[in-house]
């Protein structure tokens, strides 16, 4: 455990760093062929943010003639950064999945603050993201154009690890700028940085591709720690020497399936110039160089990805100890062969954890209330009597802008076999609905610009789905039961339907006729969505209403033989809970 006051020093620099950066909190959870029951690959996010409004992003394929230039604008703050010379051919992209059924995630762990330093400019992670998935078709092409991107016009971000998956491969990378300012100020003037002379700007990475049959996350803290180097002998001409790692002096080997490892030639120099490793490269540790745990790390952070491992392996119990920050020893893996395998609608619920049955559970401590409401408003961190305390920061949030498991099978054309299961709001309480790869057409609840985080919409999925889950905060254990039917039965009936949309398509022979299909279906499921949603946020009220429990048999409410509401239920309180309220008032309270 650290101190109670490098605690608190840890604890303000993430709060700052948490002001400038909205988009900050966010959990990826990633899983392998292998590991899946119907041998798709899938990746995990949510992206959570205060501020972050749930939306469906679009962007058309498109041809441009030579010359074009592209606008580059930060992906959070909306401030421009540069323009870029365009590519000749750019593909569709739905969401954060091209029709190509390339997927990329992120989370943002920040990492050494001074690497965040960009007096030069460059692109930002998000535009990283949405540049590359207009440009690459697979995993192994995205890492080479996100790298070549930040190498070529510099990178603009604080640390990131992207999760990447194709139909067939899924990877994980880690990602931090150089920090090298080209000039120092020397009394009010500018004088070139001795460093900097052949130090390209840009950024250090690392990416591994996750081993079939294996899972991995992460979730706002570098996961990578050492990693496989190649062969101090190099053939180029012959390739001899190929084996599971190359760094980027040889990126074009990439494309070789052997490799399995690339890396940033000069992954080391930043470490090394500012002594925070002096060892070989072989023993070279990305995450402890860059991102070095702490308490909060572990227990704000990698907490999250050991929630999930423990609910696809037993064994992980061993590692509730790091996670909850007491045993930072006790490292968490980078990935894990899961002891069953998974299956869509559990991926989906994995999604969904508010630290069940381990010792963090937020559904049974005291602030859970009477009703076991799993939410601690903000900040996540309070003093009591001259102590720090924290409030758990689940893998269920109640600040999600939007959550997407993105689903790549490679035994269908591309335009059918990726979908993006989009939702919006808490994890826990959204539904995730259907968006084919390639669809044109985004449904108006998702689509941009209809309302905003300052704007009400009455057809936008973000505000209805936020009018439920609040509504839930309040009777919580009782209300999300009822949600819960309606959520399941909804996500069921979905991956029904696309496996028999998926048949229904294959005799389809012409593009825009399986573009038409698709666009119908996707449309529809997000329309069946707002209507069985309103219908929820309509039946909760009337059950719920001022703190009673109306009877229901047979999904009806229950009236009198005259048809007269039949008389709610009044649940007693926990007697804890009415405990407390003795303790604190019960000499005015008590009947004499």
């Amino acid at each position: 455990m650290k101190t109670a006051k490098r605690l608190v020093a840890t604890l303000l620099v993430a709060m700052c760093f948490m002001a400038a950066h909205d988009v900050q909190a966010c959990t990826n959870f990633l899983f392998t062929k292998g590991a899946t029951k119907d041998g798709s690959t899938m990746i995990t996010y949510a992206a959570d943010s205060h501020v972050l409004y749930g939306e469906l992003y679009y962007r058309r394929a498109a041809q441009y003639p030579a010359g074009t230039m592209f606008k580059v604008y930060d992906w959070d703050s909306g401030k421009y950064l540069m323009d870029i010379p365009q590519v000749a051919t750019t593909y569709s992209v739905v969401g954060n999945m091209n029709e190509h059924q390339l997927a990329i995630g992120e989370t943002t762990y920040g990492g050494r603050q001074e690497l965040w330093a960009h007096p030069e400019g460059g692109i930002d992670y998000g535009s990283l993201i949405y540049i590359t998935l207009q440009r690459a078709k697979t995993a192994r092409e995205a890492i080479k154009v996100m790298t070549e991107l930040a190498d070529t016009y510099g990178y603009a971000s604080e640390g990131e690890s992207f999760s990447i998956c194709d139909p067939n491969e899924v990877w994980v990378m880690d990602f931090i700028g150089k920090g090298i300012a080209k000039y120092d100020t020397v009394k009010g003037k500018p004088v070139l940085n001795k460093a900097y002379k052949g130090f390209k700007p840009g950024a250090v990475w690392v990416a591994r591709r996750v081993p079939d049959g294996y899972v991995c996350g992460h979730a706002n803290q570098a996961r990578i720690t050492t990693f496989p180097q190649e062969p101090a002998k190099w053939n180029k001409a012959k390739g001899q020497g190929l084996h599971t790692a190359i760094s980027s002096k040889h990126m074009d080997y990439i494309f070789e399936p052997e490799v399995e490892c690339v890396y940033a030639a000069d992954v080391t120099a930043p470490a090394r110039m500012h002594g925070w490793y002096t060892g070989s490269d072989a023993d070279f540790s990305f995450a402890d160089a860059y991102a070095p745990l702490d308490f909060g790390q572990a227990r704000f952070c990698d907490a999250r990805v050991y929630a999930m491992f423990r609910r696809v392996n037993a064994d992980m119990q061993q590692y509730e100890d790091y996670a909850m920050g007491h045993n930072l020893g006790n490292r968490l893996p980078l990935w894990i062969k899961p002891d069953h395998k998974v299956d869509l609608h559990e991926v989906m619920n994995l999604m969904r954890d508010h630290y069940e049955g381990t010792a963090m559970d937020m559904t049974q401590d005291v602030g859970a209330g009477p009703f076991h409401c799993p939410y601690r408003w903000r900040p996540m961190t309070w003093q009591y009597a001259g102590k720090d305390y924290v409030h758990e920061r689940a893998t269920s949030t109640q600040q999600t802008g939007f959550s997407f498991v993105a689903q790549c099978r490679n035994w269908l054309p591309s335009k059918v076999g990726g979908i993006l299961w989009f939702g919006v709001d808490d994890t826990y309480s959204t539904v995730y609905c259907p968006m084919y790869c390639g669809i044109t057409d985004i449904p108006e609840c998702f689509r941009e610009g209809n309302g905003s985080m300052t704007e009400y919409s009455p057809t936008s999925a973000f505000w209805l789905f936020n009018r439920v889950t609040n509504f839930c905060y309040n009777r919580y254990d009782s209300m999300i039961v009822d949600l819960q039917a309606v959520q399941s039965r909804l996500e069921k009936g979905f991956i029904n339907s696309v496996s028999q949309n998926d048949q229904a398509v294959k005799s389809i022979s012409s593009d825009a006729e399986l573009t038409a299909r698709l666009n119908r279906f996707s449309n529809e499921a997000a329309r069946q969505m707002m209507t069985e949603w309103t219908n929820l946020d309509h039946f909760l009220l009337v059950k719920y209403i001022d703190g009673n429990i109306k009877h229901v048999k047979n999904g009806q409410f229950e009236t009198t033989e005259t048809g007269a509401c039949k008389s709610p239920m009044q649940p007693l309180y926990p007697n804890w809970f009415y405990k407390q309220i003795v303790d604190d008032h019960g000499s005015v309270i008590l009947q004499k």
